[in-house]
C-alpha cells in the first residue's frame, strides 16, 4: 500500500479496494502514517464522499483496530442498544437502556462525554456521587450479565483508529461528512457487540444535521451500515428545534430522568419517545411486532421496573441515588421572566445550551471542569399561553454567580413570542425501518 496512491485516487473520486482501506487504517493506528496523510484522506473523503462498500470497509478496520465485545452466551438474553447524535437534553439514554432491560434485553452501553455546550451521557451519570462510569471492559461485562444494562464511558481499547481519527476531523474541518460519521459511530458500536442497534437521529436547531434531508440521508446510512455488519437495524429521526423536557445540565437532567422513571415528570416528550425507541430495541432483538413491545415498554415504565433497573447499575456502578436525591441546590437560583404576553412559539435549543454552558454545564476544552448543578430547567414548553412578567426558566449554579446575567440574557433570547397558539407537531419526523 503506498498511501500517496489512495490520497490520488480518492481526490480523483475513484473507489478505493477494501484491503486497501483496512491496511490504511491499521497503519494509521500503529503510527506509520502522519497525521498529515491521515488529513488528506479524510479531506477527500469529506468532498468525494465514499461508496456503501468503501464505508462499510472503513467501518470495519476501525471497529478491529481494537478490543471487540462478544454478547453471544448459549441461552443468554438478547443484546441491543441506542446511540443517539446529541441534542438539548437529551437524557434519553438513562430512560431507554433501563427500560429496555428492564423488558428482557441485555443492554451494553458504551456512552460519550460531552465537550461543547452541554455535558454527554457520561457527565450526568457522574453528577450521581460515587458512580463509577469508567468501567473496564470485564466489570462493563459483569454489570451488563447481573443488572441487565451498564452505562460506562468507551474505554481507550474499543475503536481506538476512531479517536485518533475524530481528534484530526475536529481540527481539520472534516467533521460533516456523512461516511466519516456514519464509521466512526458504526465502529464503535459494533465493537460494543449489541445484536440489535436503534438509532436517534437529531434534526434542527439544536442539532448537529440540521435539515431534514441531511437527518434521513445520515439515518439510512446508520442503518445499512448496521445491517451490512451483521445486524438488526433502524432508526428514528426527530426534532430538536427545542429542547428535550424542561431540564438542561448535568445533575438536572439526571433528576428528571429519575422522574420519568418514577412516574413524576411532567415532562411526556421523555416518556413518549422513550417508549418509541426502547420498543424498537425490543421488537426487533425478540422478534415480536412493534405493537406488542410498545405495550410492553409502557407497562414496564408504569409499573416501576425500569427504574428498578437504573437503581440496580448505578448501585452496582457504586453510585448513591439516595444521597443524590437528598443534594442541596445550587447555590445560585435566577428566574428568566417573560419579555412580553403572548403564546411560546419557540424555544431556540441552541440558545438554551449556550445559557447553561456559560454557567459551567459544559466543557470548551477536554481538561475543564463541570459544575454538576449548573443548567437550565424550563417553566414552559411550545404553545403555553404566558402573562407579562411570567417565570419562562430558572438559572442554577454552584461556580460562577458572575454568569447568571450573561445566561439570563441568552435564556430570554431563545423564547419566541406569538398573539396566537403555534402548530404542535410529532417529535418523530420520519423513521427508517
Amino acid at each position: 500500500m503506498i498511501v500517496k496512491l489512495l490520497l490520488d485516487a480518492k481526490r480523483e473520486g475513484r473507489e478505493l479496494d477494501a484491503d486497501d482501506i483496512r491496511a490504511l487504517i491499521a497503519a494509521y493506528t500503529r503510527g506509520d502514517v502522519p497525521d498529515y496523510q491521515m488529513a488528506a484522506f479524510a479531506m477527500a473523503v469529506c468532498c468525494k464522499g465514499m461508496s456503501p462498500s468503501e464505508t462499510h470497509a472503513l467501518t470495519d478496520a476501525m471497529r478491529l483496530s481494537g478490543a471487540c465485545l462478544d454478547w453471544n452466551e448459549p441461552g443468554a438474553p438478547p443484546t441491543a442498544d441506542k446511540h443517539s447524535t446529541g441534542g438539548v437534553g437529551d437524557k434519553l439514554s438513562l430512560v431507554i437502556q433501563p427500560l429496555a432491560a428492564a423488558c428482557g434485553l441485555r443492554v451494553p452501553s458504551l456512552a460519550g462525554r460531552g465537550l461543547g455546550l452541554t455535558g454527554g451521557t457520561v457527565d450526568k451519570l457522574e453528577s450521581i456521587p460515587g458512580y463509577n462510569a469508567t468501567l473496564s471492559l470485564g466489570d462493563f461485562k459483569d454489570v451488563v450479565n447481573s443488572c441487565g444494562v451498564s452505562i460506562s464511558a468507551q474505554t481507550a481499547e474499543i475503536a481506538p483508529a476512531d479517536k485518533k481519527l475524530y481528534a484530526l476531523r475536529d481540527v481539520t474541518g472534516t467533521v460533516p461528512s456523512i461516511p466519516l460519521i456514519v464509521a466512526s459511530i458504526l465502529s464503535k458500536k459494533l465493537a460494543e457487540g449489541a445484536g440489535t442497534l436503534v438509532f436517534d437521529v437529531k434534526c434542527g436547531t439544536g442539532a448537529f444535521m440540521r435539515t431534514r434531508a441531511d437527518a434521513e440521508a445520515l439515518a439510512s446510512a446508520l442503518v445499512g451500515g448496521a445491517r451490512s455488519a451483521g445486524r438488526k437495524a433502524a432508526a428514528l429521526v426527530t426534532a430538536m428545534d427545542d429542547p428535550l423536557g424542561f431540564a438542561v445540565g448535568n445533575a438536572l437532567e439526571i433528576d428528571e430522568a429519575l422522574d420519568v422513571l418514577d412516574g413524576k415528570s411532567n415532562a411526556p416528550d421523555i416518556a413518549d419517545l422513550s417508549i418509541e425507541f426502547a420498543a424498537r430495541m425490543v421488537s426487533l432483538a425478540r422478534n415480536i411486532p412493534l405493537n406488542d413491545a410498545l405495550d410492553e415498554c409502557r407497562a414496564r415504565l408504569a409499573d416501576g421496573s425500569a427504574a428498578g433497573r437504573f437503581a440496580a447499575m448505578s448501585a452496582r456502578q457504586g453510585g448513591d441515588l439516595a444521597a443524590f436525591r437528598a443534594r442541596p441546590p445550587a447555590r445560585n437560583v435566577r428566574e428568566v421572566a417573560a419579555a412580553r404576553a403572548g403564546y411560546v412559539a419557540s424555544i431556540d435549543s441552541s440558545a438554551v445550551a449556550r445559557a447553561a454552558f456559560i454557567l459551567g454545564a459544559g466543557r470548551a476544552k477536554s481538561t475543564d471542569s463541570l459544575d454538576n448543578e449548573a443548567g437550565v430547567v424550563l417553566a414552559v414548553k411550545r404553545g403555553d399561553k404566558l402573562d407579562a412578567g411570567a417565570t419562562i426558566a430558572k438559572l442554577f449554579a454552584n461556580d460562577r454567580p458572575d454568569a447568571l446575567d450573561a445566561a439570563a440574557k441568552e435564556m430570554a433570547s431563545a423564547i419566541g413570542f406569538a398573539d396566537s397558539p403555534p402548530p404542535i407537531a410529532s417529535r418523530i419526523l420520519a423513521a427508517v425501518d
